[in-house]
Protein backbone atom coordinates (compact mmCIF):
# COMPACT_ATOMS: atom_id res chain seq x y z
CA UNK A 1 0.00 0.00 0.00
CA UNK A 2 1.23 3.43 -0.64
CA UNK A 3 2.62 6.14 1.91
CA UNK A 4 0.71 8.34 0.67
CA UNK A 5 -3.23 8.67 1.61
CA UNK A 6 -4.11 12.17 0.18
CA UNK A 7 -3.35 13.84 -3.12
CA UNK A 8 -4.58 17.20 -4.12
CA UNK A 9 -3.58 17.91 -7.90
CA UNK A 10 -3.92 21.75 -9.60
CA UNK A 11 -7.61 21.51 -7.78
CA UNK A 12 -8.90 25.32 -8.81
CA UNK A 13 -12.29 26.32 -7.12
CA UNK A 14 -14.34 29.16 -8.43
CA UNK A 15 -17.55 30.78 -7.38
CA UNK A 16 -18.45 33.13 -10.21
CA UNK A 17 -15.71 35.52 -10.56
CA UNK A 18 -14.27 34.52 -7.48
CA UNK A 19 -11.21 32.04 -7.43
CA UNK A 20 -11.27 30.84 -4.02
CA UNK A 21 -8.69 28.26 -4.82
CA UNK A 22 -6.32 28.64 -7.11
CA UNK A 23 -4.29 25.37 -8.59
CA UNK A 24 -3.77 23.34 -5.53
CA UNK A 25 -1.32 20.77 -4.85
CA UNK A 26 -0.76 18.97 -2.06
CA UNK A 27 0.18 15.61 -0.26
CA UNK A 28 -0.33 14.17 2.93
CA UNK A 29 1.08 10.95 3.89
CA UNK A 30 0.25 7.87 5.93
CA UNK A 31 0.58 8.68 9.86
CA UNK A 32 1.29 12.16 9.34
CA UNK A 33 0.11 15.18 10.93
CA UNK A 34 -0.45 17.73 8.53
CA UNK A 35 -1.72 21.63 8.74
CA UNK A 36 -3.52 23.86 6.31
CA UNK A 37 -3.09 27.74 7.23
CA UNK A 38 -3.59 30.90 6.25
CA UNK A 39 -5.51 33.97 6.98
CA UNK A 40 -9.06 34.29 6.89
CA UNK A 41 -10.14 33.74 3.46
CA UNK A 42 -7.25 31.90 2.00
CA UNK A 43 -9.36 29.01 0.68
CA UNK A 44 -9.48 26.57 3.53
CA UNK A 45 -12.39 25.12 4.21
CA UNK A 46 -13.07 25.20 0.10
CA UNK A 47 -10.08 23.25 0.34
CA UNK A 48 -11.77 20.91 2.59
CA UNK A 49 -15.15 20.90 1.08
CA UNK A 50 -13.93 19.89 -2.29
CA UNK A 51 -11.82 16.73 -0.53
CA UNK A 52 -15.21 16.32 1.22
CA UNK A 53 -17.30 15.90 -1.62
CA UNK A 54 -19.24 19.07 -0.43
CA UNK A 55 -18.06 20.96 -3.74
CA UNK A 56 -17.08 19.79 -6.67
CA UNK A 57 -14.06 21.41 -7.79
CA UNK A 58 -13.87 23.24 -11.08
CA UNK A 59 -11.12 22.06 -12.04
CA UNK A 60 -7.92 19.48 -11.11
CA UNK A 61 -8.50 16.14 -8.64
CA UNK A 62 -8.10 14.30 -5.84
CA UNK A 63 -7.01 10.92 -5.17
CA UNK A 64 -7.56 8.59 -1.89
CA UNK A 65 -4.98 6.07 -1.53
CA UNK A 66 -3.78 5.70 -4.72
CA UNK A 67 -7.24 5.90 -6.28
CA UNK A 68 -8.92 9.17 -8.14
CA UNK A 69 -11.77 9.90 -5.85
CA UNK A 70 -12.88 13.00 -7.61
CA UNK A 71 -11.77 14.83 -11.23
CA UNK A 72 -12.86 17.51 -13.41
CA UNK A 73 -11.36 19.72 -16.31
CA UNK A 74 -12.07 23.16 -17.28
CA UNK A 75 -14.48 22.18 -19.16
CA UNK A 76 -16.23 20.37 -16.61
CA UNK A 77 -18.17 17.52 -18.33
CA UNK A 78 -17.73 14.42 -15.50
CA UNK A 79 -16.48 13.70 -12.33
CA UNK A 80 -15.77 10.47 -11.45
CA UNK A 81 -15.79 9.19 -7.94
CA UNK A 82 -14.17 5.97 -7.26
CA UNK A 83 -16.88 3.83 -4.91
CA UNK A 84 -14.49 1.12 -2.81
CA UNK A 85 -17.75 -1.29 -2.89
CA UNK A 86 -16.00 -3.13 -5.74
CA UNK A 87 -12.71 -3.90 -6.99
CA UNK A 88 -11.77 -1.25 -10.06
CA UNK A 89 -15.45 -0.18 -10.26
CA UNK A 90 -15.72 3.82 -11.11
CA UNK A 91 -19.48 5.20 -10.33
CA UNK A 92 -20.03 8.75 -12.86
CA UNK A 93 -21.27 11.36 -11.48
CA UNK A 94 -21.80 14.93 -11.41
CA UNK A 95 -20.39 15.53 -7.74
CA UNK A 96 -19.07 13.07 -4.94
CA UNK A 97 -21.70 12.99 -2.04
CA UNK A 98 -20.24 13.33 1.30
CA UNK A 99 -21.14 10.21 2.60
CA UNK A 100 -19.59 8.54 -0.25
CA UNK A 101 -16.47 10.22 0.48
CA UNK A 102 -17.12 9.13 4.29
CA UNK A 103 -17.10 5.38 3.39
CA UNK A 104 -14.57 5.53 1.65
CA UNK A 105 -12.45 6.27 4.90
CA UNK A 106 -12.25 10.29 5.00
CA UNK A 107 -14.35 12.04 8.23
CA UNK A 108 -14.04 15.80 8.63
CA UNK A 109 -15.43 18.18 11.60
CA UNK A 110 -16.22 21.25 11.02
CA UNK A 111 -15.08 25.02 12.12
CA UNK A 112 -18.50 25.57 13.43
CA UNK A 113 -19.91 22.51 15.89
CA UNK A 114 -22.52 20.65 14.38
CA UNK A 115 -23.77 18.05 16.83
CA UNK A 116 -27.22 16.54 16.78
CA UNK A 117 -28.41 19.25 18.93
CA UNK A 118 -31.30 17.25 20.35
CA UNK A 119 -29.79 13.68 20.60
CA UNK A 120 -27.49 12.56 23.45
CA UNK A 121 -23.66 12.39 23.44
CA UNK A 122 -23.94 8.60 23.19
CA UNK A 123 -27.04 8.88 20.35
CA UNK A 124 -24.32 11.15 18.63
CA UNK A 125 -21.77 8.61 18.27
CA UNK A 126 -24.65 5.80 17.54
CA UNK A 127 -25.68 7.79 14.58
CA UNK A 128 -22.55 8.10 12.83
CA UNK A 129 -21.82 4.90 13.02
CA UNK A 130 -24.57 3.89 10.52
CA UNK A 131 -22.80 4.92 7.68
CA UNK A 132 -21.21 1.79 8.13
CA UNK A 133 -24.13 -1.03 8.53
CA UNK A 134 -24.54 -3.57 6.14
CA UNK A 135 -29.24 -4.13 7.20
CA UNK A 136 -31.07 -2.34 4.80
CA UNK A 137 -34.81 -1.76 4.93
CA UNK A 138 -35.95 -5.11 4.56
CA UNK A 139 -33.69 -7.05 7.20
CA UNK A 140 -34.65 -3.83 9.70
CA UNK A 141 -38.16 -3.93 9.07
CA UNK A 142 -38.24 -7.92 9.91
CA UNK A 143 -36.07 -7.10 12.83
CA UNK A 144 -33.08 -9.11 11.34
CA UNK A 145 -30.35 -6.48 12.17
CA UNK A 146 -30.53 -6.91 16.20
CA UNK A 147 -26.76 -8.30 16.46
CA UNK A 148 -25.10 -6.14 14.58
CA UNK A 149 -27.31 -3.02 16.45
CA UNK A 150 -25.85 -3.98 19.02
CA UNK A 151 -22.81 -4.27 17.79
CA UNK A 152 -22.92 -0.98 16.80
CA UNK A 153 -24.19 -0.14 20.27
CA UNK A 154 -21.43 -1.97 22.12
CA UNK A 155 -18.34 -0.23 20.02
CA UNK A 156 -20.08 3.45 20.80
CA UNK A 157 -20.07 2.84 24.60
CA UNK A 158 -16.11 2.06 23.57
CA UNK A 159 -15.38 5.14 22.12
CA UNK A 160 -16.92 6.87 24.61
CA UNK A 161 -14.59 5.25 27.19
CA UNK A 162 -11.45 5.96 25.35
CA UNK A 163 -12.24 9.78 24.53
CA UNK A 164 -13.28 9.85 28.23
CA UNK A 165 -16.43 10.99 27.41
CA UNK A 166 -18.81 8.52 29.19
CA UNK A 167 -19.39 10.57 32.15
CA UNK A 168 -21.44 12.54 29.95
CA UNK A 169 -22.90 9.94 27.84
CA UNK A 170 -26.67 10.44 28.62
CA UNK A 171 -26.66 14.27 28.58
CA UNK A 172 -27.78 16.40 25.27
CA UNK A 173 -24.36 17.33 23.33
CA UNK A 174 -25.73 21.05 23.63
CA UNK A 175 -25.36 20.54 26.97
CA UNK A 176 -21.55 20.24 27.68
CA UNK A 177 -18.77 22.49 28.33
CA UNK A 178 -17.21 23.73 25.04
CA UNK A 179 -13.82 21.62 25.02
CA UNK A 180 -16.21 18.71 25.14
CA UNK A 181 -18.00 19.38 22.58
CA UNK A 182 -14.96 19.42 20.26
CA UNK A 183 -13.95 16.02 21.66
CA UNK A 184 -17.74 14.92 20.52
CA UNK A 185 -17.21 15.82 17.39
CA UNK A 186 -13.88 14.09 16.76
CA UNK A 187 -15.66 11.34 18.41
CA UNK A 188 -18.25 11.10 16.03
CA UNK A 189 -16.34 11.38 13.07
CA UNK A 190 -13.96 8.38 14.48
CA UNK A 191 -17.39 6.21 14.75
CA UNK A 192 -17.51 6.28 10.68
CA UNK A 193 -13.66 4.40 11.51
CA UNK A 194 -11.90 6.51 8.98
CA UNK A 195 -7.90 6.45 7.75
CA UNK A 196 -7.77 10.35 7.10
CA UNK A 197 -9.28 12.25 9.67
CA UNK A 198 -9.96 16.41 8.81
CA UNK A 199 -9.91 19.04 11.51
CA UNK A 200 -11.06 22.24 10.66
CA UNK A 201 -10.26 24.40 13.25
CA UNK A 202 -10.41 22.37 16.17
CA UNK A 203 -8.95 24.66 18.65
CA UNK A 204 -11.65 27.74 17.66
CA UNK A 205 -13.16 28.98 20.52
CA UNK A 206 -10.80 27.29 23.19
CA UNK A 207 -9.67 28.53 26.09
CA UNK A 208 -5.65 27.94 26.67
CA UNK A 209 -5.86 24.89 28.87
CA UNK A 210 -8.28 23.28 26.63
CA UNK A 211 -6.23 24.09 23.64
CA UNK A 212 -3.21 22.30 25.49
CA UNK A 213 -4.97 19.49 26.12
CA UNK A 214 -6.59 19.45 22.53
CA UNK A 215 -2.61 19.12 21.63
CA UNK A 216 -2.34 16.14 23.22
CA UNK A 217 -5.31 14.78 22.28
CA UNK A 218 -5.10 14.85 18.52
CA UNK A 219 -1.94 13.47 19.27
CA UNK A 220 -3.37 10.55 21.05
CA UNK A 221 -5.88 9.62 18.38
CA UNK A 222 -3.47 9.66 15.88
CA UNK A 223 -1.66 6.73 17.62
CA UNK A 224 -4.60 4.91 19.31
CA UNK A 225 -6.66 5.05 15.67
CA UNK A 226 -3.99 4.48 13.50
CA UNK A 227 -4.66 7.94 12.10
CA UNK A 228 -3.23 9.93 9.32
CA UNK A 229 -4.72 13.48 10.14
CA UNK A 230 -4.74 16.78 7.98
CA UNK A 231 -6.22 19.97 9.89
CA UNK A 232 -7.07 23.29 9.77
CA UNK A 233 -6.00 25.49 12.61
CA UNK A 234 -5.11 29.05 13.39
CA UNK A 235 -4.04 28.81 16.76
CA UNK A 236 0.27 28.66 16.13
CA UNK A 237 1.68 27.15 18.91
CA UNK A 238 -0.63 24.44 18.41
CA UNK A 239 0.00 24.34 14.68
CA UNK A 240 4.01 24.33 15.34
CA UNK A 241 3.99 21.91 17.75
CA UNK A 242 2.19 18.96 16.48
CA UNK A 243 2.49 19.53 12.40
CA UNK A 244 4.92 17.65 10.68
CA UNK A 245 4.35 19.76 7.58
CA UNK A 246 2.67 22.87 7.00
CA UNK A 247 1.26 24.10 3.62
CA UNK A 248 0.36 27.71 4.14
CA UNK A 249 -2.68 29.34 1.50
CA UNK A 250 -3.03 32.94 1.07
CA UNK A 251 -5.64 34.04 -1.40
CA UNK A 252 -6.31 30.38 -2.69
CA UNK A 253 -2.50 30.38 -3.77
CA UNK A 254 0.16 27.52 -2.29
CA UNK A 255 2.43 30.66 -0.87
CA UNK A 256 4.99 28.20 1.70
CA UNK A 257 5.51 24.15 2.40
CA UNK A 258 7.74 22.14 4.64
CA UNK A 259 8.60 21.87 8.22
CA UNK A 260 7.03 23.54 10.91
CA UNK A 261 10.53 25.49 11.20
CA UNK A 262 10.39 26.62 7.54
CA UNK A 263 7.52 27.77 7.31
CA UNK A 264 7.34 30.11 10.61
CA UNK A 265 10.46 31.58 8.91
CA UNK A 266 9.75 32.31 5.34
CA UNK A 267 9.19 35.88 4.32
CA UNK A 268 6.23 35.49 2.42
CA UNK A 269 4.28 33.52 5.43
CA UNK A 270 5.30 36.40 7.71
CA UNK A 271 4.07 38.91 5.19
CA UNK A 272 0.67 36.71 4.80
CA UNK A 273 -0.13 36.86 8.47
CA UNK A 274 1.18 40.79 9.08
CA UNK A 275 -1.84 42.15 11.25
CA UNK A 276 -3.77 39.51 11.41
CA UNK A 277 -5.10 38.06 14.61
CA UNK A 278 -4.37 34.33 15.89
CA UNK A 279 -8.03 34.00 16.89
CA UNK A 280 -9.84 35.96 13.67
Amino acid sequence: MSDNVLKVEHVTMQFGGVVAVDDLNLEVNRGEIVSLIGPNGAGKTTAFNVITGVYPPTNGAVSFEGKKIVENHPRGKMKKLYTGEHAGDYMKTLMPTPDKITKLGIARTFQNIRLFKSQTVFENILIAEHVRRTSNLFTATLHLNGAEEKAMRDEADRLLGILGLNDVRDELATSLPYGKQRRLEIARALATKPSLLLLDEPAAGMNPQETVELTDFIGQIRDDFNLTIFMIEHHMDLVMEISERIYVLDFGRLISHGTPEVVQNDPKVISAYLGVQEDE
